[in-house]
């Protein structure tokens, strides 16, 4: 994987509203797969910091999501 996606799907994990479905429909990889790069990749307090953020956050599994909720795309995501 290049730095580039690595640095897309890093961005994608901190946002609150992006699920992982959505990181797995776009690059492969499910949520494990996520925690892993994530790990392998920030320091270990921001890591920590992102487990602690995302652990039970409904809005990053598309089955807990309430419709409401919709789906937002950042202001900075067509930014290349």
């Amino acid at each position: 994987m290049n730095e580039p996606d690595i640095s897309r799907i890093i961005e994608m994990a901190w946002e609150d509203r992006t699920p992982f479905d959505a990181i797995e429909a776009q690059f492969g990889l499910n949520e494990q797969a996520v925690k892993e790069l994530m790990r392998s990749n920030l320091k270990r307090s921001s890591y920590q910091l992102w487990r602690k953020r995302v652990t039970g956050r409904g809005t990053k599994h598309l089955a807990k999501r309430s419709f409401s909720v919709g789906r937002h795309q950042s202001y900075d995501h067509n930014k290349h």
